[in-house]
């Protein structure tokens, strides 16, 4: 199964709900590899995330939802293929 690369941009309330610790933890229930951080803003969190295409479209469709507690106003994502840079996935800080 080939690889492809996610970048998504969540806005809403998203920030100082655990939203990144629950996308790493989606993530790694999913297999899959790259990052999640805070963006400057402060009403926003950005993904860049690399797996299977199967992978890549539940985690898009959870973010969506997001976790007990946020309130996701919406979400930007694209795909393009994989940088292969990655072998975990992790927390950023901006």
């Amino acid at each position: 199964m080939s690889a492809e690369r996610l970048t998504v941009r969540v806005a809403g309330r998203v920030q100082g709900v655990g939203f990144r610790w629950w996308v790493r933890r989606q993530a790694d229930r999913l297999g899959v590899v790259g990052w999640v951080m805070n963006a400057d803003d402060e009403r926003s969190i950005e993904v860049v995330a690399e797996g299977s295409a199967t992978a890549l479209t539940e985690l898009e469709q959870l973010l969506h939802a997001g976790p007990p507690g946020a309130m996701v106003e919406s979400v930007e994502a694209h795909r393009g293929p994989p940088s292969g840079e990655f072998d975990r996935f992790g927390i950023m800080r901006p």
